[in-house]
């Protein structure tokens, strides 16, 4: 069963936070524009409602361009121009004009004040309801074709058919101006290639490392508040990233905290084809390096107040006392020795475990709801003037279609909102 062709100025793919940060800019600057978001679930932003354990972390507080995309391991340098134009100090700014105050934590994480993601989606959707923007929920797009409008300037148009999975009805849509803001849904990806786009293939970014060792065999939730980690290739030094930096937490089946999601993300496409195995050096002392920790060490063997304490009973670099003992012991020091008995190979054993100890990693673990894949529109064929593509003209993109992925802490909805905002800027222009 079919209806007959509605027309549209704008027509959205995806009602998530970069579709409907798009359509609000988009009908608030023409008023009177008939703008359609198309959502295929029965609850459009289902990111915004379960982001941050249900309290949406909107944004980060990082308003420095040049310092935020230090935070994209895909898509830094293509975002350097639109984050000059939109950051996160314009997002509070944003919400803050439709009566929604944001919070910061210490570690710089953005929340509502409500400490509830009801009230960003509720935002977001009375704003796009009060601007004349239409939701169509349940709604699948099935082909996207181009075609040449009447008239003498032959403008491209849309033609669109989708399917209301409610009513099991086939309609098609035209517009003026169509954007993408469907986030990693692989259908949506395959119209893009169907329209000549480049699509790079979706892999996991943020995870944990699978680490079975005996090192670490029952010290989950044992942490340090900094180390050091370098992804290596199985007997080798070279590492495919730069080292990455932050909190380290030991798990019953690894290792995680900001030090393992940042090396996973930074790391993702490497670790992909080697099918999640390779070697992890870790620096539990970071900022301290083999060189200095090795110094340390030997002033504490030569101190003559230490030569009967035991090294593995008491801990030091305010290591947690049984990681320091797994440590010790891995360097090839007795249990039951002193000081005075620890040989300067040991010394340096130890040196070494404390500073590039060597693991093996096994697999990925999944990190809780902030699950985000690297992959999507090639970004060459993006002008990040106005989100729009360099193939097709009236062709936009926002979001996570994009190839562009962020860390935890809200930078993920920083792009969708910076994109959404510039392609909404530009949609019926």
């Amino acid at each position: 069963m079919s209806a007959k062709t509605q027309s549209y100025d704008s027509i959205i793919l995806g009602g998530g936070a970069a579709g409907f940060f798009a359509a609000i800019r988009a009908a608030e600057e023409n008023p009177g524009a008939r703008i359609l978001i198309l959502e295929k679930a029965r609850r459009p932003l289902g990111k915004v409602l379960i982001s941050g354990g249900g309290r949406c972390n909107v944004t980060h507080a990082c308003f420095d361009p040049a310092q935020l995309v230090g935070n994209y391991p895909r898509g830094a340098a293509a975002l350097r121009g639109p984050f000059s134009r939109f950051q996160p100090a314009d997002t509070v700014r944003w919400f803050e004009a439709r009566g929604i105050t944001l919070k910061t934590e210490s570690d710089g994480r953005m929340f509502p004040i409500t400490d509830n993601s009801l009230t960003i989606a509720n935002c977001l959707e009375n704003a796009a309801r009060e601007a004349g923007v239409t939701l169509w929920t349940q709604v699948t797009a099935l082909q996207v074709d181009t075609v040449s409008a009447p008239g003498p300037d032959r403008a491209t148009r849309f033609r669109i058919t989708v399917r209301k999975t409610a009513a099991t009805l086939t309609e098609e849509l035209t517009a003026h101006s169509l954007l993408f803001a469907t986030g990693s849904d692989s259908a949506s990806q395959a119209l893009l290639s169907g329209l000549g786009h480049t699509v790079e293939p979706g892999v996991p970014s943020l995870f944990t490392f699978n680490i079975q060792d005996p090192r670490l065999d029952g010290l989950a939730g044992l942490s340090v508040p900094q180390a050091e980690l370098r992804l290596l290739e199985p007997g080798g030094e070279k590492s495919p990233i730069a080292p990455q930096r932050g909190p380290l937490l030991i798990t019953h089946w690894g290792l995680s905290g900001p030090a393992a999601l940042r090396t996973s993300a930074w790391g993702a496409r490497w670790l992909h084809v080697r099918q999640y195995q390779a070697v992890l050096s870790v620096n539990w002392l970071y900022p301290l390096t083999n060189e200095k920790a090795l110094e340390n060490l030997q002033n504490i063997r030569n101190n003559p107040d230490n030569l009967r304490k035991k090294p593995g009973v008491h801990p030091l670099f305010d290591l947690p006392t049984r990681l320091w003992a797994r440590l010790v012991a891995a360097a090839g020091i007795a249990e039951t020795a002193n000081w005075a008995d620890v040989s300067k190979a040991a010394l340096r054993a130890l040196s070494a475990e404390l500073t590039a100890g060597r693991y093996t990693i096994s697999g990925k673990g999944q990190f809780k709801d902030e699950f985000v894949t690297c992959g999507g529109l090639r970004l060459d064929e993006v002008d990040f003037k106005t989100m729009g593509s360099k193939k097709i003209p009236g062709l936009f993109f926002a979001g996570e279609v994009l190839d562009i992925d962020g860390l935890t802490g809200g930078f993920n909805f920083q792009n969708a909102w910076t994109t959404g905002w510039l392609a909404g800027g530009a949609l019926l222009s």
